[in-house]
């Protein structure tokens, strides 16, 4: 009898381990700020790379700016695996997706550069995602086109933010990625957040 009860202990252990294991959804923290010391958060996961940062006026990467200066949020992500997938890069146009949001040191919202007006839903086979593709989105936070203008079948129009005045900052958003075709690859909910300041 005693060994039945292992055996069947051992057993329901085993199957607790194995259903643990299928959990695959983890949240990956990929985090910066001004103490860092890459001013670029730049990672891949299987085949895939991600780069975002936030550009100075000069196009380089940074965390600290000058108060009246602009910026611009940058993000790519970069087919590097074998195979011909597709991609649809639903981070810029969901309303449910905080990216390009920025936050004061007391958690205000203080917006989006941007607004989105209309996207064209006609599903993923419309974004390929060939090997070596790159889906590259940079903004401006203080943007001053006065015409709406469109990326990737979504429609958009500026907020005219103004510039941001001394302190701490931060932006980020979470988002799972999903890429479909010959080699479907979902990832595990990657947070992206960066800290900056301006002087």
């Amino acid at each position: 009898m005693k060994t039945t009860v292992s055996k069947i202990s051992a057993f329901i252990l085993l199957f607790a381990l194995m259903g643990a294991g299928c959990e695959k959804d983890e949240e990956l923290l990929w985090e910066i700020s001004p103490d860092s010391k890459t001013t670029v958060i730049q990672k891949e996961v299987d085949g895939i790379a991600f780069k975002f940062c936030i550009l100075n006026e000069k196009g380089e990467p940074s965390t600290v700016f000058n108060e009246g200066e602009n910026f611009s949020f940058y993000l790519s992500v970069i087919n590097n695996r074998y195979k011909n997938l597709y991609f649809d890069p639903g981070y810029a146009y969901s309303k449910d997706i905080e990216f390009c949001k920025v936050y004061n040191s007391e958690n205000e919202d203080l917006g989006r550069p941007y607004s989105v007006i209309s996207v064209v839903d006609i599903g993923q086979g419309a974004y390929p995602f060939e090997k070596g593709k790159a889906y590259v989105f940079q903004q401006q936070w203080s943007d001053n086109r006065q015409s709406p203008w469109d990326w990737e079948y979504g429609l958009y129009k500026s907020l005219h933010q103004p510039p941001l005045t001394n302190g701490c900052y931060y932006t980020g958003f979470k988002y799972r990625f999903k890429f479909t075709g010959d080699s479907s690859l979902d990832t595990d909910t990657v947070i992206f957040k960066i800290n900056f300041k301006i002087q």
